[in-house]
């Protein structure tokens, strides 16, 4: 229920709805906190991770057989083939080679369900979390990053996971037992093939070093070219009023080469470490190729070493552009968990185990007390300055008031959707402070100036959140708010379903609004700018709605058109935080202060 006036306040506290938190980034510190979140699949990781190693073990075992085979064939041209031998060395290279395949598949599966879970945790998490963050997040955050977060940065994760863990365990072990069973067969070889690789992981750890902030700054811009995009899409018909498309293309544009730039350099240079690579394994294999050639020309080795080294450089070179695109993936996966874990680090709204106090709603009669009301949002300059009021059961309270008065704070305090800095809100005689969010909640019925309908039916986003209610009671309900007519008239009534796309007037919602209001049956109503959005017409018949809907409640009601409020039993005119004047219409109008002069600039001629 943001209006104007809070809005600048909160502009001026440094607060704004695109800005996106930038913190210093920590590969390592992210990683460690994606192992602690990734602690329930630990089983089934360790499982991929040791079917994986196992794969390449038993794929680092075939050069050496493959060294006997060739020997046997040499020596078989020479003298007479062993048939039986080279046969038995033949089944043995199939079998260990199937079950390595085997073994990868295997890993493969269950790095997918392990991805597919873990991402369906954490948007689990983030939908929890966004029911315990303070309307203050909200204020300081865009949407389209917070949805940044939940799909992209999420999905980013789990496709790293997915793809990048498991080989990258199997590239790491296959790495190491190449180094081992090159130096098992000859070391001379072994040093020649790992010195001519030396060069690639200087260059790999520092493209890699380099590249990190880059990925960091990717997910960054791109989540505030999703929060630009909501922003506009969600207001397309004002930004074509104003003709405002080449300004909002122009700042698309600008989010988007910036998502480019940061892209194109993290791809850049983590596409550097593929040729890289291959140019140092092309290097190794004339390395070895020539030293092998020398060692076999002085009866050192055996041809055979040599196809057996041949294939030990490719097990050797291979996995360190496995384990390069594995470590570029995992750079991703670090700058999206940390914006993730960011989210899910944020501040939440103070726990209320120890709240024990419950006021009941049918048995609350109605009083509020507004007892020296201090607020700041900044923890600094006050927005309410000093607020004291005492509202009586039944009462129709109308809060007026010019821009940035304070009047929408108020009511943000009294729904306890911030805390008090200093002061109290009693309700019958029951701090606020000692209530939960959820019974406070509970006592008010709230019609906004931004009406809200979700896809569904009729039906339920009138009955919203409410159970055992019956179609009678909710066509009632239309009756009495005048609305009756109209849903009978559409296709199927109460189970027609509104979608965003519906022709559906603003006048029209905003009646299925206080429907909504009618069936909940709360003794508290608040009306925040309820009409400003309709014609002269509806605003008539909305206004006569809001009149039944006010019956028997203690209403607060804010408005700028002063017309709506002039039956009001006490009219709050508020200005800078404080309470300058109160009184009926008639009273406020014969002291002839501020509200006369605000009342009387609106039917100026």
């Amino acid at each position: 229920m943001d209006n104007d006036e809070d809005y600048k306040k909160k502009q001026q506290h440094g607060f704004g709805p695109n800005r996106v938190a930038e913190k210093p980034k920590n590969f390592k510190a992210a990683i460690i906190k994606l192992i602690r979140y990734l602690n329930k699949f630990l089983p089934l990781i360790i499982v991929a991770l040791i079917l994986s190693s196992f794969a390449s073990i038993l794929e680092i075992i075939g050069p050496n057989r493959l060294r006997d085979l060739t020997n046997k064939k040499k020596k078989g041209l020479m003298t007479n083939m062993n048939f039986d031998a080279i046969n038995s060395i033949a089944l043995f290279l199939f079998i260990i080679y199937l079950i390595s395949a085997l073994f990868d598949f295997l890993q493969g599966i269950i790095m997918a369900i392990v991805a597919n879970k873990f991402a369906q945790k954490m948007r689990t998490k983030i939908s929890e979390k966004i029911n315990k963050l303070p309307l203050r997040y909200f204020d300081t955050h865009s949407y389209g990053d917070l949805l940044s977060r939940v799909t992209n940065d999420v999905d980013t994760i789990a496709i790293s996971l997915s793809q990048s863990l498991g080989s990258l365990v199997g590239a790491t072990t296959l790495f190491i037992s190449s180094i081992i069973m090159m130096f098992y067969t000859n070391w001379i070889l072994a040093i020649t093939g790992i010195t001519s690789s030396l060069l690639g992981f200087i260059a790999m750890f520092i493209i890699m070093n380099k590249s990190q902030k880059y990925f960091n700054a990717r997910q960054i811009e791109l989540g505030k070219l999703n929060g630009h995009i909501e922003e506009i899409y969600s207001n397309h018909n004002v930004v074509k009023a104003y003709n405002g498309g080449k300004e909002a293309s122009s700042k698309f544009d600008e989010l988007n080469q910036s998502v480019f730039e940061c892209n194109k350099k993290s791809r850049f240079l983590s596409g550097l470490n593929q040729p890289i690579m291959n140019f140092i394994g092309n290097f190794s294999y004339v390395s070895v190729c020539v030293v092998g050639a020398l060692l076999t020309m002085n009866n050192s080795i055996t041809f055979g070493v040599i196809v057996a080294f041949m294939l030990y450089i490719r097990l050797f070179t291979g996995p360190l552009s496995q384990i390069a695109q594995g470590m570029t993936n995992l750079q991703t996966a670090a700058a999206s968990s940390e914006r993730v874990f960011e989210f899910l680090e944020e501040s939440e709204m103070e726990e209320e185990k120890n709240i024990t106090k419950h006021l009941d709603v049918d048995k609350v009669e109605g009083n509020v007390c507004f007892d020296h009301i201090k607020f700041s949002y900044d923890g600094e300059k006050n927005v309410i300055k000093d607020f004291s009021c005492d509202v009586q059961k039944g009462q129709k309270i109308a809060i007026v008031g010019p821009t940035g008065a304070g009047k929408t704070t108020m009511v943000n305090l009294l729904m306890k959707f911030y805390d008090i800095k200093d002061g109290d809100i009693k309700i019958d005689g029951v701090s606020t402070k000692e209530l939960s969010r959820e019974n406070i909640h509970d006592l008010f019925i709230m019609v906004l100036q931004d009406t809200w309908l979700f896809n569904g039916t009729v039906r339920d986003n009138i009955r919203y959140n409410k159970e055992n209610i019956t179609d009678e009671q909710i066509m009632e309900a239309c009756k009495t708010v005048g609305i009756d007519k109209f849903v009978k008239s559409l296709p199927g009534g109460l189970d027609y379903v509104l979608t965003g796309s519906d022709s559906v007037s603003a006048g029209q919602k905003q009646l299925l609004t206080i429907a909504r209001g009618m069936i909940k049956n709360a003794p508290f109503l608040i009306l925040d700018e309820a009409t400003s959005s309709v014609d002269t017409r509806t605003e008539e018949l909305v206004q006569k709605a809001m009149d039944k809907l006010t019956e028997g409640r203690t209403s607060f009601i804010i408005a700028h058109r002063l017309s709506t409020i002039k039956n009001a039993d006490i009219i709050l005119v508020m200005n800078e935080g404080n309470i300058i004047e109160q009184g009926n219409h008639e009273e406020l109008m014969a002291k002839n202060g501020f509200y006369a002069d605000l009342y009387n600039s609106q039917f100026k001629k």
